[in-house]
């Protein structure tokens, strides 16, 4: 990658999406088949690392240990994609694409298999651990690939649809996860996702372009990005905000009991991921213009809705609302901080970004844990009130880098 500056951003080059300045991109349209396979991938990144929160007091119950040590599935799979994601990146940076993403996919195969069958506690945290690496893959190549699949102005709108898997995840996957967990059992459901799995490598191999990986001399060190103006105040706030959003959601079962809502737990989700889907739509046609404004206004609703689930004695009359609000801020979030991040950094800056986002994804398992053993499940939203506070205050005070008004971004 060139490092030389453009007159009109004064940022390297590879800090902007698309391909480089004056290379006609082969195709006029986005390819969609390619682009929702990947989309898909990112779908069982999520379903594997999250399906736990939806049927956590089944699988503490047979695997013969706490809820909170049952939430700590999820935290290890996030901690193992955070720590991996920059050794892993730079181990197989001269891996073809194409490779890679399939030897992701399988390993969540063998990792779900090995989770539905398992009775011990151990086995199973040991396989969530290398599908929290597998997941470290996926998170550094999707935007990537959907930046070299789409035509320069809409690399956006590309990056939105590959990562429209997080919020079907969450929309479809996991309350249907959970209905099915009650319905034939915890073990069964990850079979299916084992199933799934397999047929999506298969989509895959027959649909997605390959590319090269980089040469020893053309790959960039991937630390250097943190010197690039806006890097930073972006991985601040993904850091906050994913914290915020997992502390919540890993001990969701939890927090619905408290507010007697526990018997709606498929219901609540379902909204939360339909909310979400709602999001990733509105965010998908506006990221490519209205990058600022809807960082703004996600961090923003997802406040209102942590300030509802505050209001004491609101029982469950409050829940759905909030649920809402909390599906539309996070739906698009994903796709507004990837954007945001290559803009700033480039290539180099997705390795950041997944250590970035699932070390505080581990560490909101964890922290949620502390939390529920210690003060109950009624300081989740007091604590996310107090992480989004300052995302909010980084969001608008990042003007000239990281979320740039329209002004500022031309």
């Amino acid at each position: 990658m060139s490092m030389s500056q453009t007159p009109c951003t004064g940022r390297p080059t590879d800090a902007l999406p698309g391909p480089p300045t004056g290379t006609p991109h082969p195709r006029a349209k986005l390819p969609l088949s390619a682009l929702l396979a990947l989309a898909t991938a990112a779908f069982m990144a999520i379903l594997t690392e999250a399906l736990p929160a939806g049927v956590l007091p089944e699988m503490a119950r047979d695997l013969s240990v706490s809820e909170s040590a049952a939430g700590q599935t999820l935290t290890v799979y996030a901690l193992a994609t955070g720590l991996s994601a920059l050794p892993v990146s730079a181990a197989t940076a001269g891996w073809r694409r194409k490779r890679l993403v399939l030897a992701a996919v399988v390993t969540f195969a063998v990792a779900n298999t090995v989770t539905a069958l398992s009775s011990q506690y151990l086995l199973t945290m040991a396989f969530r651990l290398a599908a929290g690496v597998a997941a470290a893959v996926v998170w550094a190549e999707l935007v990537g690939y959907a930046r070299r699949l789409a035509p320069p102005h809409l690399v956006g709108r590309a990056i939105a649809i590959t990562m429209a898997g997080v919020p079907l995840a969450l929309s479809l996957g996991i309350p249907v996860g959970t209905f099915l967990g009650g319905l034939v059992g915890w073990r069964a459901t990850f079979g299916l996702v084992t199933a799934v799995s397999v047929g999506l490598a298969v989509w895959i191999a027959v649909s997605v372009p390959d590319h090269p990986g980089r040469r020893p001399g053309k790959r960039e060190p991937v630390l250097g990005a943190l010197r690039l103006p806006g890097v930073v105040p972006v991985l601040f706030v993904v850091a906050a905000y994913v914290l915020a959003h997992n502390i919540l959601y890993t001990y969701i079962a939890a927090f619905l009991d408290a507010r007697g809502a526990g018997g709606s737990r498929d219901t609540v989700l379902l909204v939360l991921g339909l909310a979400s889907v709602v999001s990733i739509v509105v965010t998908g046609v506006l990221v490519d213009r209205r990058l600022r404004a809807l960082t703004v206004a996600s961090t923003a609703v997802f406040l209102v809705a942590a300030a509802l689930l505050t209001v004491p004695g609101g029982g469950q009359a409050l829940v759905y609302p909030a649920v809402v609000l909390w599906g539309l801020g996070w739906g698009g979030v994903s796709t507004l901080l990837q954007t945001a991040v290559t803009a700033a950094g480039g290539d180099r800056a997705q390795p950041l970004l997944v250590t970035t986002w699932n070390s505080f994804m581990a560490v909101g398992g964890a922290a949620g844990g502390v939390l529920l053993d210690a003060a109950g499940p009624g300081s989740f939203p007091w604590t996310v009130l107090a992480l989004l506070v300052p995302v909010l205050l980084v969001v608008v005070g990042a003007r000239g880098h990281g979320f740039p008004a329209p002004r500022a971004a031309r």
